[in-house]
């Protein structure tokens, strides 16, 4: 069996590794480069029970056993580690400092307010995404898949309505037995050739600061109001290899057709230099390794597509993870690989994930940025 897999992702890889250990042949094919988008610019946080109370507590939990199984079993290295996770807010500049509570936090300055511990090494992890996407698509290659560079521009059809033959890559044709869309927000594409909803790209920006042994292994998820009124809410995610990653500013720009075209609205970098200059005097001296911006993709009722595409006995979806990308990769790899090998998913029920649950998206609304 040989499986095409389109989009070189985090939830691509981990579909290929999966596939790979039930030894069928999965092809990943990726445009610009494995990881690209916002499988290597997010922050790679994950929680147990965050998804608590959610569809996706399931599928959640289910992965978030699997990174730790992942970390121990495959040979490779991506940062894993477990965190103790901090909520509080940033007071007004000039206001004077309240005492903290749970946890002196000690690498942050007196205007940020420790409040609450929002997870323990028991509840919290993370990981280096884009190491992670590489990593499992290296143990993936180890097992018979491959990475093929090019750009899927259709589908192959044959006497069978109800079947796809493969894809066509740079109008070339691609045989398989089946084909999955994991392009993230760019799935939206894929509307073209198949009755899909609609997946739709939020923009988000972050920083990563070469902070070396100065930030301990502490996660901080943040209310900051600035001078204008504007609320927002950075995420601080320091990693093992002695970085740090912040993320605050969002937008709605439009998705550019291109992932390599990506980049940071203006002015938003300066903002946010300027944000955790504020919130910690070591991210304000230290070295800046990454200025960048990604597109989550995201679904119109926030629950990500995974499943067969309907009317099509062999072609599949999963996208629209949203924040919870990275966390919920593992076990949409796993459940991916079930489903298209034996028919049914054995660890997750997928059916709160059916794209069959949202009305199509109509192709000729289509319009994505150029730049």
């Amino acid at each position: 069996m040989r499986v095409l897999i389109c989009g070189g992702g985090v939830i691509g890889a981990a579909i290929a590794y999966f596939l790979s250990r039930r030894g069928v042949e999965a092809v990943v094919i990726e445009r610009t480069g494995l990881a690209c988008a916002a499988s290597g610019k997010s922050g790679g946080f994950l929680a147990l029970d965050w998804c608590d109370g959610t569809p996706l507590a399931p599928l959640a939990r289910r992965s978030f056993a699997l990174h730790d199984e992942l970390a121990r079993t495959v040979d490779d290295a991506w940062g894993y580690r477990r965190l103790t996770t901090y909520g509080g807010f940033a007071e007004a500049a000039g206001a004077a400092p309240a005492a903290r509570r749970d946890g002196d936090v000690a690498w942050l300055s007196a205007d940020v307010q420790v409040t609450r511990r929002l997870g323990s090494a028991q509840t919290t992890a993370q990981v280096d995404p884009g190491a992670f996407t590489a990593a499992l698509m290296r143990a993936a290659e180890a097992h018979g898949a491959t990475l093929r560079r090019g750009q899927v521009t259709g589908l192959l059809r044959g006497a069978q309505a109800a079947r796809v033959d493969g894809v066509m890559v740079d109008d070339a044709p691609v045989p398989g037995d089946a084909v999955v869309i994991a392009l993230g927000p760019w799935s939206i594409l894929a509307t073209q050739w198949l009755t899909l909803p609609a997946v739709f790209g939020l923009k988000g920006h972050s920083l990563v600061f070469e902070t070396g042994a100065q930030v301990p292994a502490q996660a901080l998820f943040l209310d900051l109001q600035e001078a204008d009124g504007t609320a927002l809410a950075p995420e601080l995610f320091p990693r093992a290899d002695g970085t740090t990653y912040v993320c605050a500013i969002s937008s709605e720009a439009p998705l550019p057709l291109d992932p390599a075209a990506v980049a940071p609205d203006a002015g938003a970098i300066e903002r946010l230099e300027a944000i955790c200059g504020r919130l910690s005097p070591v991210l304000g001296q230290a070295p800046i390794r990454a200025r960048q911006a990604c597109y989550r993709p995201v679904t119109r009722d926030g629950l990500p597509l995974i499943g067969r595409v309907p009317g099509i006995a062999n072609a599949y979806v999963a996208t629209g993870h949203s924040v919870w990308g990275i966390l919920n990769a593992p076990a949409t790899g796993e459940a991916m690989a079930d489903l298209i090998t034996t028919g049914a998913a054995v660890a997750v029920d997928l059916r709160p994930f059916d794209p069959a649950r949202l009305r199509p998206f109509d192709p000729a609304r289509l319009r994505l940025g150029e730049r």
